[in-house]
């Protein structure tokens, strides 16, 4: 499933958001005119690795901008561009892009504490965004989703409610955390699962302690 876009009005141009899809897309853009070597280089030299010698708090701010291959970042970009314009209308273009680093930071660190030791650099925006999730969820519980579902050869737009579309993906996040304890960290990548986890509870948590505009809840409250 791939979420398109909500039902949501947005009362304002969504400036932070279309921001970080462009620093994502053109740093993208930038590994694939690398040779193997130079990006895997890269990737290890910007990716955040959760080792004593190799962690450090800049690239937690710089892994969240790279990406391992096209999937991976038209997937994550789909994503945000779906549940972040909404939440960046309720809390402010300034706020909303400080909410998504720290989201991104939350979500750096819980992966990096549960599989401490793993040499495989954490690379990808995933964890950020799942805090926009989180504070989605919260938000805008009774938004529909336009979502694009494949089913082996047929492809269909479905609406789906928000509660639905993110509780399910939030609960497969922490059936396949746990089911991951049992791989060795030290050298496997993957999915960064915690992050997942991590990021969707920091921003359930840090969009309640921030807050949103009082213009916008006058106007969710007329809409509702």
């Amino acid at each position: 499933m791939f979420p398109l876009r909500d039902d949501q009005p947005l009362h304002s141009v969504s400036i932070s958001t279309f921001a970080i899809i462009a620093l994502n897309v053109l740093v993208f853009f930038y590994q694939l005119q690398m040779d193997d070597y130079s990006l895997n280089a890269f990737i290890s030299h910007w990716g955040l690795t959760a080792t004593v010698r190799s962690f450090h708090v800049a690239n937690i701010f710089t892994s969240m901008f790279i990406h391992g291959g096209w999937m991976h970042i038209i997937g994550n970009m789909m994503f945000l561009w779906c549940f972040g314009r909404s939440l960046e209308d309720a809390m402010g273009s300034g706020k909303f892009l400080i909410f998504y680093l720290l989201c991104g930071v939350a979500a750096a660190f819980a992966q990096s504490f549960l599989t401490w030791g793993s040499r495989a650099p954490m690379v990808g925006a995933s964890g950020a965004i799942a805090g926009v999730m989180g504070a989605y969820l919260l938000e805008f519980p009774r938004a529909r989703i336009q979502t694009l579902v494949v089913v082996i050869v047929f492809i269909t737009r479905v609406e789906i409610p928000a509660i639905l579309i993110l509780g399910y993906w939030f609960v497969v996040q922490l059936f396949s955390g746990a089911g991951s304890f049992g791989y060795s960290h030290l050298s496997q990548g993957g999915t960064a699962y915690f992050a997942h986890i991590g990021g969707f509870l920091a921003g359930m948590v840090l969009v309640k302690t921030m807050g949103t505009q009082t213009r916008y809840y006058r106007q969710r409250d007329i809409y509702w």
